[in-house]
């Protein structure tokens, strides 16, 4: 790569001047402390090497600690959230939860034993509401500060990272309810996680909201599975059998097992039914049909993580919102998802498009 493409790429991703990178990158003054750090960060973020006499020693190590890579929705998280503690001179270290591995215990006592200044949990034990929630009171006696992220337990004395799931499957039910469809389904996870209980909660609310629905008469339109292509698969096709002509997933992976379902019966999507996902996980813009789903924002997400995060190490001084105040130790901050409409979701067979269908 050229010297000015290198600049222009640095430029762009801290948000200056070339100009500026230059003075930064040849130490001269003149560049606020603030903007020489931004600089700095977009060199580690596009993997540059510092020169030498600007290499800094890192604020310290923050652990991730994830489920599987397998659903694409946990790296891209992962990416965010990585560059957002780059930006603030910490190193992240990613350890990921696999069938047959290490434990999120097992991670836990890893990273605590290197040392590390934090740890922010993704969909993790305190999103289970089966889990004994003291392992995250002994890890606080420990004075390793966390961040949960995709779960509330109330007794959990920490910062919490959400996705509004009530508000979600509203917006997936009042999408399809709009193109006439008056039997959707749920396709979900395990009934013991937090977010599953929500999108219920939400789905049922909508169900009743938009078509009648009382919230007694819809479990046979709630079906729990894995949240994998084939447990999307399975749930879509009991689904179907109850004569569903649409049916939301917890996740992309789900929705396009869906998607399979559907083609194994030689139906066709959306022609035939109506398939909306969870997550908006990179490239599933991409899919056949791409795919209607409800965005997870991930993005926000990912910097309020690490946000909170500094906040509880006491580092928040260095965060980019510096004038925030402190949040309470059992805060959640919850982000509302947003629907984006493609190719999988059209009117109900038989049904007049924009049609509402009232009880």
């Amino acid at each position: 790569m050229t010297a000015p493409a290198r600049l222009a790429d640095i430029a762009t991703q801290a948000g200056v001047s070339e100009a500026t990178v230059s003075r930064v990158l040849n130490g001269r003054p003149g560049v606020a402390a603030t903007t020489r750090q931004s600089v700095l960060a977009a060199l580690d973020v596009l993997g540059y090497e510092r020169p030498v006499r600007l290499r800094l020693r890192s604020a310290g190590l923050v652990g991730l600690i994830t489920p599987g890579l397998d659903n694409p929705i946990f790296p891209a998280l992962a990416q965010v959230v990585g560059q957002a503690l780059t930006r603030q001179g910490y190193t992240p270290v990613l350890a990921t939860q696999t069938p047959g591995g290490s434990t999120e215990d097992e991670l836990t006592e890893m990273l605590v034993e290197r040392g590390v200044s934090g740890i922010i949990f993704v969909s993790g034990l305190h999103a289970d509401t089966t889990a004994d929630m003291d392992r995250y009171d002994r890890l606080r006696a420990k004075g390793v500060p966390f961040v949960l992220v995709d779960g509330f337990a109330p007794g959990v004395r920490a910062p919490f990272i959400s996705a509004d799931d009530r508000g979600a499957m509203r917006l997936a039910v009042t999408h399809l309810a709009s193109l006439g469809h008056t039997r959707i389904g749920l396709a979900v996870g395990p009934r013991r996680f937090v977010p599953v209980l929500r999108k219920i909660e939400g789905f049922r609310l909508a169900l009743q909201e938009q078509l009648g629905i009382p919230p007694e008469s819809s479990a046979e339109l709630i079906e729990h599975s894995l949240y994998t292509l084939e447990g999307g698969q399975a749930a879509a096709a009991t689904l179907m059998d109850r004569g569903c002509t649409a049916v939301v997933c917890a996740s992309d992976m789900m929705a396009l097992g869906a998607i399979r379902a559907a083609r194994h019966r030689g139906l066709e999507v959306p022609d035939d039914i109506s398939v909306v996902g969870f997550d908006d996980s990179p490239l599933i813009a991409f899919t056949d049909p791409p795919l209607t789903t409800v965005r997870k924002p991930v993005q926000a997400m990912g910097q309020a993580s690490v946000r909170a995060l500094l906040e509880e190490t006491g580092d928040s001084h260095s965060a980019s919102a510096p004038d925030r105040p402190r949040a309470p130790v059992h805060s959640e901050f919850v982000f509302m998802p947003e629907l984006v409409v493609r190719g999988s979701t059209a009117s109900a067979p038989g049904g007049r498009p924009g049609e509402t269908p009232r009880p």
